[in-house]
């Protein structure tokens, strides 16, 4: 952005049916999700509603308990109804699934120009969720039943070493790049993601070998 320009100011949201078809049809797959936005959390970007950025501020975090809730039972009985592990499940559909708003906020801030900004996003969220939004939980659920919480998943000492190595050869893969982002580097990442998936699966199923650990 040019030094004096004006930031482009966002657009309140408009939930008047739409006139093109494309999007009639994302405006009805979205809305189970919209609609109680709409009805429950005040519009900040309306000069009315920027007043009550704390109550929309709090109110989007109890929603994304409420759907995060949702998303974890109907994942689960989904993966009952295909007799997949819940393993696999948070370990492939869940796991892309909330990673698309990073993609989204990645995507935005790499078109501005801000290539810096999206691979630390992407990082710093991982981060977050492992030293604060897995112990979070953990942490109220022992002062409130007296006990800890109890994690079984096959595999899971051999998954975590293996996640650690991928951290060694993404580093590696962005220095082979000379630390730019192109497509040699994006086909290098989606191959280093299947190979996590493909080996983390197989401790899971046992297949062809068990984690010693």
């Amino acid at each position: 952005m040019a030094d004096g320009e004006e930031p482009e100011q966002p657009e309140a949201l408009d939930m008047s049916w739409p006139d093109s078809n494309r999007k009639r049809i994302t405006y009805v797959l979205v809305a189970p999700i919209v609609f109680p936005l709409w009805l429950t959390l005040p519009d900040t970007r309306t000069p009315r509603g920027k007043k009550f950025f704390p109550l929309t501020f709090l109110g989007s975090i109890c929603w994304i308990a409420a759907y995060s809730y949702l998303m974890v039972w109907w994942a689960n009985l989904v993966g009952d109804t295909a007799s997949i592990p819940p393993e696999v499940m948070g370990l492939t559909f869940l796991a892309a699934g909330t990673s698309i708003p990073d993609l989204i906020t990645s995507v935005i801030v790499a078109r501005k120009g801000f290539g810096d900004m999206a691979v630390s996003s992407s990082v710093g969220s991982n981060i977050f969720d492992v030293t604060v939004g897995l112990p979070v939980p953990w942490l109220l659920y022992g002062i409130i039943y007296g006990k800890p919480v109890e994690v079984n998943s096959h595999g899971m000492v051999c998954s975590i070493a293996i996640l650690f190595m991928m951290l060694l050869f993404v580093i590696l893969s962005i220095a082979c790049f000379n630390w730019r982002m192109n497509k040699g580097l994006g086909f290098t990442m989606f191959l280093l993601y299947f190979v996590f998936v493909a080996v983390s699966l197989m401790f899971e199923y046992k297949y062809p070998y068990e984690c010693p650990v």
